[in-house]
């Protein structure tokens, strides 16, 4: 099925995807275009800026592009926490379970991806 990195790609891309998905139920008012707009800013960077920390040149590069990546998914992970506690989309909808889930998991490979890139590279992990 491909290694770990092209694995994760996929992940990107399949979130970004559902989050598409989900544009016709939240931009119905004023409210939920302004939110869906952040969260699709937000959710569709993620994949862009984790194939740029694949290429990035140097550790370093790396580490800060997948701080990024993180910054990205908890604002993503927020947005959609708001979207459920505001329920301006009905629970039981599967695109949002799979968003509240992903984006998670998401972020925590992300956050155990940096903390292991920082302790090879020899700095000692922030809090991130």
């Amino acid at each position: 099925m491909g290694n770990f990195s092209d694995q994760m790609s996929n992940r990107f891309i399949i979130l970004a995807v559902n989050i598409v998905k989900i544009e016709k139920h939240l931009c119905k008012t004023n409210s939920g275009r302004h939110i869906y707009g952040q969260l699709f800013r937000a959710g569709t960077s993620t994949g862009a800026n984790y194939e740029e920390a694949r290429a990035g040149e140097s550790r370093a590069d790396f580490i800060h592009k997948m701080q990024v990546v993180l910054k990205e998914l908890r604002e993503s992970r927020y947005w959609i926490s708001l979207i459920m506690e505001a329920k301006l989309i009905q629970a039981e909808n599967e695109n949002l379970k799979f968003l509240s889930r992903e984006s998670i998991e998401l972020a925590n490979i992300t956050a155990k991806s940096v903390v292991t890139a920082k302790s090879k590279s020899g700095k000692p992990p922030s809090q991130s």
